[in-house]
């Protein structure tokens, strides 16, 4: 991808997500089935790749270097003006640093885990063309955790989401459902939702971030899943989107599969 075709992202919102495999090829065998996804080489040197929908880029797959103990997992990155300031707000508030901050491609970035353990990346620089929240995203994102007023708390201090700042995310709270929905430019960018349990034996309820990816058709896609190799979920009701199911890839990294909505008729 060429510096033109590359944005820079709105500081707080969600710029990117990406996988960590240990084999490359095999993971982009089995997103190609299940998703239908083709990839290119990206920014970021050898060993990562861009995955598309279409034309669209939709995430990043990587391989991890041989010897590394990086776990695999589909992470979400947010945008940052500074990633050390960053992570030592990540640190001051409880959370942890797993990667970095290192310097990749065009910018810099880390990995971190709350204070329950769900992980997530931060980035400063510019990224691919990507928009969350809007029609036709490639992914949407939903925090599972204990207490969705809490997560809001340590995350908006982390990333400065503030509704007075010019461009700046407004936080919701709605306490009846222990939920908290983040916008910005009157979008919805991320949801947070309690209720979850470290302790569960359902990976959909233990603390994480759940990277969602539409798919036209929900029983093909967790049919090719498990053909690939994979596991797949029985269908259940999200609060919010329809029919979605929890997938696990070779290695066992998890995403969510959601149903994709038909267009709403034009008035």
């Amino acid at each position: 991808m060429t510096a033109a075709e590359q944005s820079t992202p709105v500081h707080g919102v969600p710029c990117w997500v990406s996988l960590m495999t240990r084999n490359l090829r095999a993971a982009q065998d089995f997103y190609a089935a299940v998703l239908g996804w083709t990839f290119r080489s990206g920014t970021l040197g050898e060993g990562f790749s861009v995955a598309q929908a279409g034309t669209m880029p939709v995430a990043g797959i990587g391989q991890i270097a041989p010897g590394l103990p990086t776990a695999t997992a589909w992470t979400p990155y947010f945008a940052v003006a500074d990633v050390d300031a960053t992570a030592a707000r990540v640190r001051e508030r409880g959370g942890t640093i797993a990667v970095g901050p290192i310097r990749l491609g065009p910018g810099r970035g880390a990995v971190a885990a709350d204070r329950e353990g769900a992980g997530f990346g931060f980035w400063e620089g510019r990224t691919p063309p990507w928009s969350i929240g809007r029609d036709g995203a490639p992914v949407s994102l939903d925090l599972r955790t204990s207490h969705a007023f809490d997560a809001a708390v340590f995350y908006a201090g982390v990333f400065g989401w503030d509704p007075l700042e010019p461009g700046g995310c407004e936080v919701g709270y709605a306490y009846e459902e222990d939920t908290v929905v983040v916008r910005q430019g009157g979008r919805t960018v991320a949801t947070l939702r309690g209720g979850g349990d470290g302790a569960s034996p359902d990976p959909r309820l233990r603390p994480r971030w759940h990277v969602r990816f539409p798919v036209d058709d929900l029983t093909a896609a967790t049919g090719a899943a498990r053909e690939a190799g994979g596991t797949a979920s029985l269908p259940a009701v999200s609060p919010d989107d329809g029919p979605e199911s929890v997938i696990g890839d070779r290695d066992g990294s998890l995403f969510t599969v959601i149903a994709r909505r038909e267009a709403a008729p034009s008035e």
